[in-house]
């Protein structure tokens, strides 16, 4: 634990406060056996011999993407994927050799970063390609790129009916080896007739390039939602995101299930008997309607515990659910635990995940407030310790 704290604390440049945050109430578990068994899954549903991308942008998704990362080459990830180059830098420097691909676009100041650090670049377009190729005759390197395919995305990429003149003026540039091809599903998870329209686009693209004899090394189009549905894309190789941690359409597969990886806690910090008619937090937005027992948490929306759960998160207290009341602050929630409620100051709190006491299922809170998985985890902000645990 001491190791997992001194891993966060300077991260933050917080070295001096390890001790603080050793005792830290709220904490975020990150469970690395989960992790295995959601890979696990992912591997049991990938196409044999396709290679698995282990995607850990935005933090590992909140997860921390140092402790992930080894974690994931360790089970047999082949690369790694993040969103911007200082992902890729921060890795390269706490000495994670493998491959890693930006997905996200160039910028051109940027490249010969990516250049210097081995890291691999989506090329978008033939202006981008050409920017990489300069950069790299003239540090004296060779570059590998993944050609980024638009088929309906419509974010970064050249269109797919535009790709044999982007693919032909891309292979004639010196100091670029094209390692790769690779697309995005815009909606795996709720429109299978559009994303087998996608799949027909990409295959279109393939062919060209087959003819051609220049099939790359990498080709990729599969998400999570790809990763379980649509088999005949996987490839030579996948991009399992959220479903690594825990998330995805369907959770059942067979006699396993996805597991989260993250379980967020805080403990209570103080208790009170509230009467009735009594405004609660900013702007009263809960007003009790009888006697009742009333818990602070020390966690707030500068935590990443979303405002919008005001009046509509709830909390586990020794093996009980309790409602969120008022509005989050920005360093402390309250939970009402009725008249007849038990809770003691330094009691152990579930916000979500599961423990030995029971389950506040993420994905529900997040049906509650309109949101998504990924943008809770990935709101879990870096002064809430990660506790990496097996």
């Amino acid at each position: 634990m001491q190791d997992a704290i001194r891993a966060y604390a300077g991260k933050v440049n917080m070295s001096s406060q390890i001790e603080v945050y050793q005792n830290r109430p709220t904490r975020a578990i990150i469970s690395l056996a989960n992790l295995r068994n959601n890979f696990e899954i992912v591997r049991s549903q990938t196409r044999p011999g396709a290679q698995i991308m282990g995607v850990v942008k935005a933090n590992a998704y909140g997860h921390g993407i140092l402790e992930v990362s080894r974690e994931l080459l360790s089970l047999g990830a082949s690369c790694l994927g993040v969103a911007v180059l200082e992902e890729a830098v921060f890795l390269r420097r706490n000495g994670i050799t493998a491959p890693i691909l930006v997905l996200g676009g160039i910028n051109v100041d940027q490249i010969p970063g990516f250049i210097e650090h081995d890291v691999e670049l989506a090329a978008s377009s033939l202006d981008k390609a050409k920017a990489v190729s300069a950069a790299a005759k003239a540090m004296g390197k060779t570059a590998a790129v993944h050609l980024k395919i638009d088929t309906g995305m419509e974010r970064i990429g050249a269109h797919w009916y535009n790709a044999p003149h982007f693919i032909d003026e891309i292979f004639d540039l010196p100091n670029l080896k094209v390692k790769g091809i690779f697309s995005h599903f815009a909606k795996a998870d709720s429109d299978t007739e559009f994303t087998r329209t996608q799949i027909a686009r990409f295959e279109e693209v393939l062919g060209y390039l087959s003819k051609k004899n220049l099939l790359p090394e990498c080709i990729h189009i599969s998400n999570s939602e790809g990763v379980i549905s649509f088999p005949e894309a996987h490839y030579t190789m996948v991009r399992p995101g959220i479903i690594l941690y825990g998330y995805a359409s369907r959770r059942e597969f067979g006699d396993r299930r996805l597991k989260p990886v993250m379980t967020l806690k805080t403990r209570v910090s103080y208790f009170k008997v509230v009467p009735a008619d009594t405004g609660i937090s900013y702007n009263h937005t809960c007003v009790t309607p009888r006697q009742t027992r009333v818990v602070t948490l020390p966690i707030g929306y500068g935590d990443g515990y979303s405002r919008h759960l005001s009046n509509k998160g709830e909390v586990l207290i020794r093996g009980r659910k309790y409602p969120v009341v008022g509005n989050v602050c920005m360093d402390q929630i309250m939970a009402d635990i009725g008249p007849d409620g038990e809770a003691y100051n330094g009691d152990d709190v579930l916000l979500f995940g599961e423990d030995e006491t029971g389950v506040v299922d993420l994905q529900e809170l997040c049906d509650r407030i309109g949101t998504i998985t990924y943008e809770v985890l990935c709101m879990i902000s870096m002064r809430v310790p990660r506790i990496y645990v097996r």
